[in-house]
């Protein structure tokens, strides 16, 4: 098919890699995640080890991200929030991503009171996310 071949075929991929998991996207596990938690959801995911877990510190990650003590919790806290993190001083764990977890953060944390369309409710409960 044309248009489906890699730009730079030769990439060398390297055994650390990890991707990060396209239902943070499709899912709308990232809707109203502030800019910084989703900084700090990309190095977390990066670091990670098989199990999701680091070790990172506060200060540790403040100096990676450039910022200060209380920037780094109000992200860690929109994570855990989102359920898309726990955290036990020092232990980080990035969580397994569902529809339904990310159909609960939506609805709890917008707080709107409006309506939701059943296939959009359907749609997250099967796993395809909004177009």
């Amino acid at each position: 098919m044309r248009g489906r071949e890699p730009i730079a075929p030769k990439r060398h991929i390297p055994t650390q890699f990890s991707w990060v998991d396209h239902r943070l996207v499709r899912d709308g596990h990232i809707r109203g995640l502030s800019a910084e938690a989703l900084g700090l959801y990309l190095v977390l995911v990066t670091v990670a080890d098989a199990d999701g877990l680091s070790w990172y510190s506060e200060s540790a990650l403040c100096r990676l991200l450039a910022w200060l003590l209380p920037a780094l919790r109000h992200a860690r806290d929109e994570l855990r929030e989102a359920k898309l993190i726990v955290y036990q001083k020092p232990l980080y764990q990035v969580l397994d991503l569902s529809p339904l977890k990310a159909m609960e953060r939506n609805t709890t944390r917008s707080g709107s009171g409006q309506a939701v369309a059943i296939g959009d409710i359907l749609r997250g409960l099967a796993g395809g996310g909004a177009q």
